[in-house]
């Protein structure tokens, strides 16, 4: 079930710094009390292989993000220990050496669940009783919340499909361009292009400007 339009849950869990240091975040205090944007992006695991080519997108993005007024967080289920030798595993070794942002560490899975983005699957044996299959780590779920704490965009890839960091950015931008000029953004926008009015003479004269 979608929680676009929805307060974000109101729910703090450990987390690690850059530093080693052991944090506690509540994403929608983040957001709402600092007066920022939080982009929360999940990914499945540790010391995997799609994974790390993620978190490296999004650091080389983080400039962009902050002239945004935009905080990265990621997110797995893995312990605040894993996620530190991770970060101290250089790059040429599939580490993440160099990551800056903070990366939570759900390891009782109370804010997936919430969020319904863990892979868990259930079966029943012959006798009825309840045998688990899935894998029990996240999706690669995306979380785009603002100021008031409000999801705006959330996105769920399959564990083998890496995320496109740009459409983030483009994101952003189309929203906070909505919040400042109470207009709509239609399809492919980016910042500098034409937006639109809500209601029918706008719509109709973007498309008569852009027929092909």
């Amino acid at each position: 079930m979608s929680l676009v339009g929805k307060k974000f849950p109101n729910i703090t869990v450990d987390a690690m710094s850059e530093m080693g240091d052991d944090l506690k975040i509540n994403i929608f205090e983040e957001a709402t009390k600092n007066n920022q944007k939080v982009l929360l992006f999940w990914y499945p695991k540790d010391f995997t292989f799609v994974c790390p080519t993620e978190l490296h997108a999004f650091q080389e993005a983080l400039p962009e993000f902050e002239k945004r007024n935009t905080k990265v967080i990621g997110a797995s289920c893995d312990t605040n220990e894993v996620h530190f030798a991770w970060l101290n595993t250089s790059k040429d070794n599939g580490g993440i050496e160099g990551v800056t942002y903070p990366i939570l560490a759900d390891t009782h899975r109370q804010l997936a669940n919430t969020l319904g983005i863990v892979d868990q699957d259930f079966e029943f044996d012959e006798e009825g009783n309840e045998i688990f299959t899935g894998s029990n780590v996240t999706y690669r779920a995306t979380y785009l919340v603002d100021e008031d704490g409000k999801i705006f965009h959330e996105s769920v890839n399959d564990m083998p499909l890496g995320r496109n960091v740009k459409e983030y950015l483009r994101l952003v931008d189309a929203y906070t361009h909505v919040q400042k000029n109470g207009e709509v953004c239609p399809a492919n926008w980016e910042e500098g292009k034409e937006a639109m009015s809500a209601n029918r003479e706008s719509t109709a004269e973007y498309l008569a400007k852009h027929q092909n």
